[in-house]
This record gives structure tokens, C-alpha cells and sequence, in this order.
């Protein structure tokens, strides 16, 4: 006797919809409309003859029997992304935060193309979680404030460095010798995706009892950084974000630069460690970040 078919569209749209406890935020993931959604999670209730989600006015939740549906439903989906991967291999995606991006990357990038002409990277911009197989992720530049997920493997690069930054004729109106003087005499600059970065470094130069946060906080490191270059005070970097443009002498650190807690690592898809093009891309971020080919 044939197996019955699987209504395939069906059962990806209730995964969504259990994963991402909206009908809308499926919908919006898929592709579809949200009537079709909810069509897609009815007809699959009525063929098992059991509720899957609890409707509730502003968001759904998977019942018991939805919860375990979806999770061997994820599971599945994950292989057959990974299968077509191994099978049919398309263009290699890095993924790293926007400043990374802007400031470390794509200035490199120029010079792994012409020594790499073959090869077809992609760029993803994101700085926290990510689904290798769901997102189609290659490799991952990552602070290690955030966990690899079990489909990728994650290699510690270098550790990190901070130091207070700022335009260099800023530097000149605000002398500024040592921490102290940096709390009495600077406007200390911020970013939200790091709230706790001037406290941090506090406790990397061995004071962890100075009283030190920013007097401005911008949404992103490169916003922050930007206003540094402008002027506006000192911003807590990372050394690898700002070491091109001291090295061009648009900024400068007069406090230099210390140990942080935090890692550089990279992350690389386990589904995908036996592609050419996956470890060409992983040596030679390995080599521009370190300064070691193995």
C-alpha cells in the first residue's frame, strides 16, 4: 500500500508557526499571506482531528501534541536543508555585525577576490543568534558574548582588546592621562548593543571601582565610533574595529588598549566543513585576523 503524501507546505508553515508563535511572523517568513497560513495549520487540525496551536488574541502557542509535532518537524526540515547543501552547493555566505562589516571586512575584501576570483561570498549582516542551515550560513564572525549553535563548530580567534578612542584633536583638548582624568574631563561615548562596555573595560585595567558610563549612547558600534572620529568625546572599541584609521592617524588611543572578557571567534557549519571554497574563506580570515594560516 503507497504511503500517503505528505502535505509538505503545510506542515513548514505549523513549524513556523510553533517556532515563531505568530501566524503573521510565519506568514512573513514564507512568504505567503496570513490567510493562507492559517488555512495551512486548519487543514492539518482537522486531518489529525486535534488542536495544534492555542489562538490567543495576539499571539499562538503549539498544544502539547503541536509542540512535539514541530520539533520533529524542525529536525527534518534542518537535514533536508542540509542534504540539498551537500548535494547542490551554492554561493558561500559570511555573517558578522554591520561595524565588522564596514570597518574590518569589506576593506580586506577587495584583496581575497582578486586572489580568489572563483569563489562567490556572500554577505549576511548579523550580530547575535543564527540558524546555519535555516539561514543558509556558511561561516559567522562572532563575539563570544553569543554561543555557536549545535550546527556550526566555533574556533577562538583572538581575544578581544578595548580602549578609549577619539579624534585626535579631541585628544588635545581633553588631556587625559589616566582613567580618572578621563571621567573627570571627557564626554564618554556609548552603544546600546553594549551597555556595560565602559564598566568592563574598568575592570580590564585592573579599576573595577571607578564610577565610568557614557554621558551619550548610540545604537550601534559604528555609530559610535563614527562620532568619536567626528569629535563628539571618547568611544570604548574594540582595537580590530578602529586599528585601520589609527593607523591613518583619524583616530587615536591615548589610554591604549587592554585584555577584555570577551572572545573573537569564528563559526563555521558543520554541514558544509568539506566544501573547498569553506576552508579557502576560513584560512584567510584565519590569517587576517591572527596572522596564522593553520
Amino acid at each position: 500500500m503507497p504511503k500517503p503524501r505528505l502535505p509538505l507546505n503545510a506542515l513548514r508553515a505549523f513549524e513556523a508557526v510553533a517556532r515563531l508563535g505568530s501566524m503573521s511572523a510565519a506568514a512573513a517568513e514564507l512568504g505567503v499571506t496570513h490567510g493562507a497560513v492559517s488555512r495551512h495549520v486548519r487543514a492539518l487540525e482537522a486531518q489529525f482531528g486535534l488542536p495544534l496551536v492555542e489562538r490567543g488574541p495576539r499571539a499562538v502557542a503549539a498544544t502539547p501534541e503541536g509542540a512535539r509535532l514541530a520539533a520533529e518537524l524542525a529536525e527534518s526540515f534542518e537535514r533536508m536543508h542540509a542534504a540539498v547543501a551537500r548535494v547542490q552547493p551554492g554561493p558561500l555566505t559570511l555573517s558578522c555585525s554591520a561595524t565588522v562589516m564596514m570597518r574590518w571586512l569589506i576593506p580586506r575584501l577587495e584583496t581575497f577576490k582578486r586572489e580568489n576570483p572563483a569563489i562567490e561570498l556572500r554577505l549576511n549582516i548579523n550580530y547575535g543568534d543564527v540558524d546555519f542551515i535555516r539561514d543558509e550560513i556558511g561561516v559567522a564572525i562572532r563575539n563570544s558574548m553569543y554561543r555557536a549553535p549545535p550546527s556550526a563548530a566555533a574556533e577562538t580567534l583572538i581575544r578581544e582588546e578595548i580602549g578609549p578612542v577619539c579624534h585626535p584633536d579631541y585628544a588635545r583638548r581633553v588631556t587625559a592621562g589616566g582613567p580618572d582624568d578621563l571621567v573627570a574631563r571627557a564626554r564618554l561615548l556609548g552603544t546600546a548593543t553594549r551597555p556595560e562596555a565602559w564598566t568592563e573595560w574598568a575592570r580590564a585595567i585592573g579599576r573595577p571601582e571607578l564610577a565610568i558610563g557614557p554621558d551619550e549612547v548610540f545604537g550601534h558600534f559604528y555609530l559610535v565610533i563614527q562620532a568619536a572620529s567626528c569629535g563628539l568625546g571618547f568611544a570604548l572599541a574594540p582595537r580590530l574595529l578602529v586599528e585601520d584609521e589609527i593607523a591613518a592617524g583619524h583616530l587615536v588611543a591615548p589610554l591604549g588598549f587592554a585584555a577584555g572578557p570577551h572572545e573573537i571567534q569564528l563559526w563555521t557549519a558543520e554541514h558544509l566543513r568539506h566544501r573547498p571554497d569553506l576552508r579557502i574563506v576560513v584560512a584567510w580570515l584565519r590569517r587576517e585576523m591572527t596572522g596564522r594560516a593553520a
